[in-house]
């Protein structure tokens, strides 16, 4: 297994200017150029990237800088979409990543499958690299569809792209049923969602691309579990977000990245 291990945290609606600013400094402290075989991505708040670029750029620091959304691009030259944020602005504050398609996104905002394919494809081609989130309720999961559920978000998303775009990106796996729960599936069944998910990757777009696309898991995910999560031969990696707002937390779950993603 060659591909790189993923940690990513998502602070989502949290923190202030200066408590962002010492989160970033406090996981700069534990985990800046001590793993250098995996990609560790903060996405703060809109508001608070260009603090925690600071930090980062202070310190020399190897952590990437990601985004929580980005607004779907108008015809060009015009900027009439009060309160967005558009993909040029988060490569002018030098984010490499993007989240779309996150479930309370799409719940909350009304984001359609559609609209995060074409979200995705606006990243890819201004050079930043989707986080693409996909999920089932528990009401579909208790049905036994979430296969034919999250299959549907995934192929939607890739449907049009180039193998080498896809292969350079990220896909999460999250029910929306764990985020922020506490309860989690049990390992045999994300690693059984995951690798269907390459398996749909594989049948779009050959052997290949499947084998370089990462796929994490997300979902009330923390030190408590990673040891149990990590290590499944489909996970690559997670997409953290309660336990990213605490420094040890999250260094814990690196170093179970770490230690036990060796396959």
């Amino acid at each position: 297994m060659g591909r790189k291990a993923v940690i990513a945290g998502n602070w989502k609606m949290n923190c202030t200017w200066a408590s962002s600013v010492r989160l970033a400094q406090r996981i700069s402290d534990c985990c800046d150029k001590k793993y250098p075989d995996i990609d560790i991505i903060l996405c703060p708040p809109f508001t608070y990237i260009k603090g925690v670029a600071n930090v980062f750029s202070f310190d020399r620091s190897d952590i990437q800088l990601g985004a929580q959304n980005v607004y779907e691009e108008m015809p060009e030259g015009i900027a009439a979409a009060t309160g967005q944020v558009s993909v040029e602005m988060l490569k002018d504050l030098e984010c490499s990543y993007c989240i779309v398609g996150h479930s309370e996104c799409r719940q909350h905002n009304g984001e359609s499958d559609e609209l995060v394919a074409r979200k995705v494809k606006l990243l890819l081609e201004h050079g930043i690299i989707p986080i693409i989130c996909c999920g089932e309720s528990l009401e579909v999961n208790k049905a036994g569809g979430t296969v034919e559920f999250v299959s549907g978000q995934i192929r939607t998303a890739l449907e049009g792209l180039s193998a080498t775009d896809v292969a350079k990106s990220i896909i999460a796996y999250e029910p929306i049923w764990a985020i922020g729960t506490g309860e989690v599936p049990i390992p045999e069944k994300i690693d059984a969602i995951c690798a269907a998910i390459r398996g749909l990757v594989r049948e779009m777009f050959g052997s290949e691309v499947a084998e370089a696309v990462r796929i994490l898991y997300g979902g009330s995910l923390k030190p408590a579990n990673a040891h149990q999560i990590l290590p499944l031969e489909n996970v690559d990696g997670g997409l953290i977000g309660g336990a990213s707002l605490d420094a040890e937390d999250f260094h814990d779950i690196v170093k179970s990245a770490k230690e036990l993603m060796k396959r």
